[in-house]
């Protein structure tokens, strides 16, 4: 009778030589060789151990954009949050941040005991910002948002009001000192409840040019002074305290260098928010996520950002707490379908390598950039995507490059779940497989090398892959293969395993047209990512 572990093997060996058969070919019929080069000496960047986070809106089902309607029910305000695949969506992740914020934050009144207005909703008014009226946060709605981050281990940051007290002027600022009384009165009462905020963040795109209106940085930065001084007292005793953010807005240099220099002892992260594929309504949205060129503009945001903080001695780090790609809510079959991957893994990659700690995508659920499906709460392709990254991209960042074609897109990290690294590989051409030789430095000098593994894998050669590809190879599609097979939920709700192809690592990885493969390469010998923790 053959033993258990022979069984395995004789399993894990198929798999192996079946490798070909499995991995989906996605239309085309050319083929390229190429060569990913990584150095395994240096890490270029460090993420947040809980880098992906997602945000949670405020925009009610009347929110529309180009006469579309797409926020249904996914407002903080009148989400279902009993739905089992919202809670198991969420779990996945152990843990997810969640930033609660958006543009509507700046007109929320939280219904705590200094409240003397009535707790209204959100109200549809041409002559107001956004065309909503102010809304209000209900305490006991409140309540039950706390009993579901709880219950999945979410990690909050809470989006305040910060135009509360502002007056509007006819230029377009909003000037005077922020009236903190409701911001405070609210955090007393989260305390109060026991609930465990991740951070406290002031105001949504006020920075800069704004959007609706715009505060100077050095207001800006006395109020975000004064936030912390807020958190010192409410938190008083208690350890460890939120982090403070600001300001939630588009990078302009100029602005965010006069704050940042203004900040220095109190704030914890600067958060930027990117849109740089811009309108929702563009047709033009899928030949821009498939430019190399295009997507390599973004570059000097993260770069410029980096080096403003490098300038400053500050602790605080740099976060995208807010990017949807395309603004005004996306566009349908776009950035809800598989060709958002390629856009959305890109700005991972891309970010992660400026040592950019966490990246919130907007959104969660909610207009046709969510992770989830609006309606039916059914894991968009972005949502598998952000998953595999969390579960397999580990910490540090390493440097890496692609030699042989522009249309592949490479990053490398230290693996999270070995001693070994993670690749990924964009194949952004819609008709070449691209055949990748990885490569890693030596003194300076870059040699193609094996992954040899120990017993019992000694002499098998085996690395991870894990290809993600479009339902019938189309790109609009919202449903993805992961090695072939449909990836979504069962009957209960429960998130589908990710199970990987077992491939010889003496040949190279393979890079159908229009797909995504992490590689997972357990025992390369890495030297920095031998203290990857």
């Amino acid at each position: 009778m053959s033993s258990p572990v022979l069984l395995v093997w004789i399993g894990i060996w198929m798999c192996v030589f079946s490798h070909s058969a499995i991995i989906p070919a996605v239309g085309g019929d050319g083929s390229a060789e190429g060569t990913v080069f990584v150095d395994s000496q240096t890490i270029i960047g460090r993420t947040d151990k809980d880098f992906i986070c997602a945000t949670l809106d405020w925009w009610p089902p009347e929110k529309c954009d180009y006469g579309t309607c797409s926020w249904g029910h996914a407002s903080l305000l009148n989400l279902n949050l009993s739905n089992n695949i919202l809670a198991n969506a969420i779990k996945a992740f152990s843990p997810l941040k969640l930033r609660l914020g958006g543009s509507l934050e700046d007109q929320i009144i939280y219904d705590t005991e200094d409240n003397r207005q009535p707790c209204l909703p959100f109200v549809q008014n041409s002559s107001a910002m956004f065309n909503f009226s102010h809304g209000c946060l209900p305490m006991p709605r409140w309540d039950e948002l706390n009993a579901l981050f709880k219950k999945t281990g979410a990690k909050i940051i809470f989006g305040l009001n910060a135009l509360s007290g502002r007056t509007l002027q006819p230029d377009g600022t909003s000037t005077g000192t922020w009236d903190h009384k409701n911001a405070e009165s609210f955090m007393r009462y989260t305390v109060s409840k026991n609930y465990t905020i991740h951070g406290w963040e002031l105001g949504n795109e006020l920075c800069a040019g704004g959007v609706g209106t715009r505060v100077l940085a050095d207001q800006y930065a006395l109020d975000t002074t004064t936030l912390a001084d807020i958190v010192q007292r409410v938190y008083k005793g208690i350890k460890p305290k939120p982090l403070i953010l600001a300001p939630g807005g588009f990078f302009d240099e100029k602005w965010f260098i006069d704050f940042i220099d203004r900040t220095t002892p109190t704030l914890g992260a600067v958060t930027h928010h990117l849109y740089n594929l811009g309108a929702g309504v563009d047709k033009n949205l899928v030949n821009k996520i498939l430019d190399p060129s295009y997507l390599d503009r973004v570059y000097d945001t993260f770069k410029d950002l980096l080096d403003i903080l490098k300038m400053y001695s500050t602790r605080a780090v740099a976060w995208v707490g807010e990017s949807g790609g395309a603004y005004n809510s996306g566009h349908h079959l776009v950035t809800n379908a598989f060709v958002f991957s390629f856009w959305y893994l890109d700005q991972l990659g891309m970010s992660s390598a400026h040592d950019t700690k966490t990246y919130c995508r907007q959104s969660f659920i909610g207009g046709n950039y969510g992770l989830l499906n609006t309606t039916t709460f059914e894991p968009n392709p972005d949502y598998y995507s952000a998953l595999l990254w969390h579960r397999l991209m580990g910490r540090n960042v390493l440097p890496t490059s692609f030699s042989g074609t522009k249309k592949i897109r490479a990053y490398a990290h230290c693996s999270r779940v070995s001693r070994g690294i993670t690749l990924l590989l964009i194949n952004l051409d819609n008709s070449t497989t691209v055949y990748a030789d990885v490569a890693f430095n030596s003194t300076g000098t870059f040699k193609r090398k094996t992954i040899l593994l120990p017993p019992p894998f000694k002499g098998g050669n085996i690395r991870e892959e894990f290809h993600l590809t479009a339902k019938d190879g189309d790109l609009h599609s919202q449903t993805v293969l992961l090695n072939g097979n449909i990836l979504a939920v069962n009957s209960a709700g429960d998130i589908p395993p990710f199970v990987p192809v077992y491939v010889n690592s003496l040949t190279p990885i393979q890079v159908a047209p229009y797909s995504i493969v992490f590689a997972h390469l357990p025992n390369a010998d890495v030297p920095a990512c031998r203290l990857r923790h």
